[in-house]
């Protein structure tokens, strides 16, 4: 059952995915809706799989880092200085209590090299619907929560995250030795 799943899954990224991106080139003001259903779609169809990750990695955007602070975390988060003006420092303290890895990407070529390195059983990923949902198809078929970040002041600039969904997502895709 979980290997027909998966298989949809397959099939809903590496066909459907590329039809709505076809269709978003004339369609230019529903590409991120369309975008956002694939999102949507493979969250629900990785909860139907229900993993059980030992090694989960939480794949952060470098926006959600405020604009103006003085370190830069794409090479490693735990410079932050966790005074709380973003919610990075927040974002630390879930992957301490988790005990998973923590990373900051500036794209799409760094978000993948991190996970080649990091070698995840599973992933929570933190993004623009754009890069989320291209990043979900390239890590098929690894079980991938995408969550959309929150854009208050617009793309690309002090993003935001529901914690709240952060955690959910870590807990539904964390071991459970009864799975």
């Amino acid at each position: 059952m979980v290997n027909s799943k998966r298989l949809l899954r397959g099939i809903i990224l590496k066909i459907v995915y590329p039809l709505f991106m076809f269709i978003g080139t004339f369609f230019k003001s529903k590409k991120e809706a369309l975008q956002s259903l694939i999102i949507r779609l493979n969250n629900r169809l990785v909860k139907a799989e229900r993993p059980s990750a030992k090694r989960i990695l939480l794949l952060l955007p470098h926006c959600i880092q405020i604009n103006d602070c003085d370190i830069r975390l794409t090479h490693n988060i735990m410079l932050c200085k966790r005074c709380g003006r973003c919610e990075i420092k927040d974002l630390i303290a879930i992957g301490e209590k988790y005990g998973i890895s923590l990373y900051v990407a500036t794209g799409g070529t760094l978000a993948r090299r991190i996970v080649k390195d990091v070698i995840p059983e599973a992933i929570v990923a933190v993004a623009c619907e754009r890069d989320l949902s291209s990043g979900i198809v390239d890590t098929y078929p690894l079980p991938v929560i995408g969550i959309p970040n929150e854009r208050p002041f617009g793309p690309c600039f002090n993003t935001r995250v529901d914690l709240s969904l952060v955690k959910e997502a870590i807990e539904f895709l964390s071991y459970k030795p009864d799975a």
